[in-house]
Protein backbone atom coordinates (compact mmCIF):
# COMPACT_ATOMS: atom_id res chain seq x y z
CA UNK A 1 0.00 0.00 0.00
CA UNK A 2 1.53 3.37 -0.77
CA UNK A 3 1.15 5.62 2.14
CA UNK A 4 -1.31 7.91 0.64
CA UNK A 5 -3.65 5.49 0.28
CA UNK A 6 -2.94 5.01 4.26
CA UNK A 7 -3.44 8.43 5.05
CA UNK A 8 -6.55 8.84 3.15
CA UNK A 9 -7.87 5.44 5.01
CA UNK A 10 -7.07 8.12 8.17
CA UNK A 11 -9.09 10.84 6.65
CA UNK A 12 -11.51 8.05 5.76
CA UNK A 13 -12.52 6.89 8.67
CA UNK A 14 -12.10 10.16 10.44
CA UNK A 15 -8.96 10.08 12.29
CA UNK A 16 -8.11 13.98 13.34
CA UNK A 17 -5.54 16.08 12.15
CA UNK A 18 -3.04 15.88 15.07
CA UNK A 19 -3.44 11.57 14.85
CA UNK A 20 -2.59 11.57 11.32
CA UNK A 21 0.30 14.09 12.06
CA UNK A 22 1.49 11.78 14.82
CA UNK A 23 1.14 9.03 12.66
CA UNK A 24 3.25 10.25 10.11
CA UNK A 25 6.09 11.37 12.18
CA UNK A 26 5.59 7.49 13.72
CA UNK A 27 6.43 6.39 10.21
CA UNK A 28 9.42 8.39 9.56
CA UNK A 29 10.56 7.31 13.03
CA UNK A 30 9.88 3.75 12.24
CA UNK A 31 11.20 3.79 8.36
CA UNK A 32 14.71 4.97 10.19
CA UNK A 33 14.90 2.71 12.58
CA UNK A 34 14.20 -0.66 9.80
CA UNK A 35 16.30 0.99 7.42
CA UNK A 36 19.57 0.97 10.14
CA UNK A 37 18.13 -2.51 11.73
CA UNK A 38 18.71 -3.78 8.08
CA UNK A 39 22.06 -2.27 7.75
CA UNK A 40 23.35 -3.03 11.39
CA UNK A 41 21.89 -6.91 11.15
CA UNK A 42 22.11 -7.53 7.30
CA UNK A 43 18.72 -9.44 7.32
CA UNK A 44 15.30 -8.62 5.75
CA UNK A 45 12.85 -5.86 7.35
CA UNK A 46 10.36 -5.26 4.96
CA UNK A 47 10.24 -1.40 4.67
CA UNK A 48 7.22 -0.67 2.91
CA UNK A 49 5.23 -2.85 5.63
CA UNK A 50 6.53 -0.66 8.66
CA UNK A 51 5.88 2.42 6.64
CA UNK A 52 2.13 0.91 6.22
CA UNK A 53 2.08 -0.32 9.30
CA UNK A 54 2.91 2.61 10.90
CA UNK A 55 0.80 5.05 8.97
CA UNK A 56 -1.83 2.90 10.03
CA UNK A 57 -0.95 1.97 14.12
CA UNK A 58 -3.55 4.46 15.11
CA UNK A 59 -6.44 4.22 12.69
CA UNK A 60 -8.49 2.92 16.00
CA UNK A 61 -8.34 6.28 17.32
CA UNK A 62 -11.06 7.38 15.14
CA UNK A 63 -12.96 5.11 17.80
CA UNK A 64 -10.80 5.30 20.66
CA UNK A 65 -8.64 7.29 22.97
CA UNK A 66 -8.06 4.52 25.76
CA UNK A 67 -5.93 1.56 25.58
CA UNK A 68 -8.41 -0.09 23.44
CA UNK A 69 -7.57 1.58 20.27
CA UNK A 70 -5.39 -0.91 19.34
CA UNK A 71 -8.12 -3.52 19.51
CA UNK A 72 -10.74 -1.02 17.72
CA UNK A 73 -7.93 -0.45 14.94
CA UNK A 74 -7.44 -4.21 14.36
CA UNK A 75 -10.89 -4.45 13.83
CA UNK A 76 -11.22 -1.63 11.38
CA UNK A 77 -8.63 -2.65 9.64
CA UNK A 78 -10.30 -6.12 9.07
CA UNK A 79 -13.21 -4.79 8.37
CA UNK A 80 -11.47 -2.49 5.40
CA UNK A 81 -9.64 -6.04 4.47
CA UNK A 82 -6.51 -4.94 5.14
CA UNK A 83 -3.41 -7.57 4.92
CA UNK A 84 -3.26 -9.47 8.55
CA UNK A 85 0.45 -8.18 8.64
CA UNK A 86 -0.69 -4.67 9.30
CA UNK A 87 -3.50 -5.95 11.70
CA UNK A 88 -1.27 -7.45 13.55
CA UNK A 89 1.17 -4.05 13.59
CA UNK A 90 -1.98 -1.92 14.91
CA UNK A 91 -3.18 -4.56 17.32
CA UNK A 92 0.29 -4.96 18.76
CA UNK A 93 1.62 -2.07 18.96
CA UNK A 94 0.75 -0.46 22.51
CA UNK A 95 3.92 -0.15 24.54
CA UNK A 96 6.20 -2.77 23.97
CA UNK A 97 3.61 -5.33 24.01
CA UNK A 98 1.17 -6.27 26.49
CA UNK A 99 0.60 -10.16 28.03
CA UNK A 100 -2.45 -11.65 28.21
CA UNK A 101 -2.50 -11.58 31.89
CA UNK A 102 -1.95 -7.79 31.52
CA UNK A 103 -4.34 -7.40 28.99
CA UNK A 104 -7.22 -8.60 31.06
CA UNK A 105 -6.38 -6.26 33.77
CA UNK A 106 -6.53 -3.38 31.66
CA UNK A 107 -10.14 -4.32 30.19
CA UNK A 108 -9.18 -5.77 26.44
CA UNK A 109 -9.68 -9.30 25.23
CA UNK A 110 -7.92 -12.26 26.85
CA UNK A 111 -5.03 -12.46 24.46
CA UNK A 112 -1.06 -11.79 23.76
CA UNK A 113 -0.48 -8.35 22.52
CA UNK A 114 3.31 -8.69 21.94
CA UNK A 115 5.33 -8.00 18.65
CA UNK A 116 6.33 -10.80 17.67
CA UNK A 117 7.50 -10.21 14.04
CA UNK A 118 10.70 -7.14 14.08
CA UNK A 119 8.15 -4.84 11.73
CA UNK A 120 5.69 -5.19 14.20
CA UNK A 121 8.32 -4.56 17.12
CA UNK A 122 10.03 -1.68 15.26
CA UNK A 123 6.21 0.16 14.60
CA UNK A 124 5.41 -0.62 18.22
CA UNK A 125 9.30 1.19 19.30
CA UNK A 126 8.67 3.79 17.00
CA UNK A 127 5.73 4.53 18.50
CA UNK A 128 7.22 5.21 21.91
CA UNK A 129 10.09 7.23 20.47
CA UNK A 130 7.47 9.92 19.23
CA UNK A 131 5.52 11.63 21.83
CA UNK A 132 2.56 13.69 19.84
CA UNK A 133 5.60 14.51 16.39
CA UNK A 134 8.19 15.22 18.49
CA UNK A 135 11.01 12.29 18.91
CA UNK A 136 11.86 11.73 22.31
CA UNK A 137 14.82 9.35 23.91
CA UNK A 138 14.69 6.09 25.65
CA UNK A 139 15.64 7.51 28.84
CA UNK A 140 12.59 10.23 28.87
CA UNK A 141 9.87 7.40 27.53
CA UNK A 142 11.17 4.89 30.52
CA UNK A 143 11.27 8.61 32.79
CA UNK A 144 7.51 8.90 31.67
CA UNK A 145 6.72 5.63 32.18
CA UNK A 146 8.00 5.51 36.03
CA UNK A 147 5.82 8.91 36.13
CA UNK A 148 2.74 7.24 35.18
CA UNK A 149 3.14 4.29 37.55
CA UNK A 150 3.84 1.56 34.79
CA UNK A 151 4.85 -1.79 36.60
CA UNK A 152 8.27 -2.78 36.32
CA UNK A 153 7.34 -5.67 33.82
CA UNK A 154 6.27 -3.10 31.12
CA UNK A 155 9.47 -1.19 31.85
CA UNK A 156 11.63 -4.04 31.44
CA UNK A 157 9.77 -4.77 28.55
CA UNK A 158 10.56 -1.36 26.77
CA UNK A 159 13.60 -1.81 27.13
CA UNK A 160 14.23 -5.25 25.91
CA UNK A 161 12.37 -4.01 23.09
CA UNK A 162 14.64 -0.96 22.36
CA UNK A 163 17.80 -3.35 22.54
CA UNK A 164 16.21 -5.58 20.22
CA UNK A 165 15.33 -2.81 17.82
CA UNK A 166 18.54 -0.33 17.92
CA UNK A 167 21.06 -2.10 19.46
Amino acid sequence: MKPEEAIRLLHKVGCSPNVIEHCLAVAECASEIAMRYKERHHSHVNIELVTTGALLHDIGRARSNGIDHAVIGAEIARSLGLDDRIVRIIERHIGAGIPKDEAVRLGLPKKDYLPETIEEMIVAHADNLVDDTSRISIDERIKRMRERGFNRDAIERMIRLHRCVME
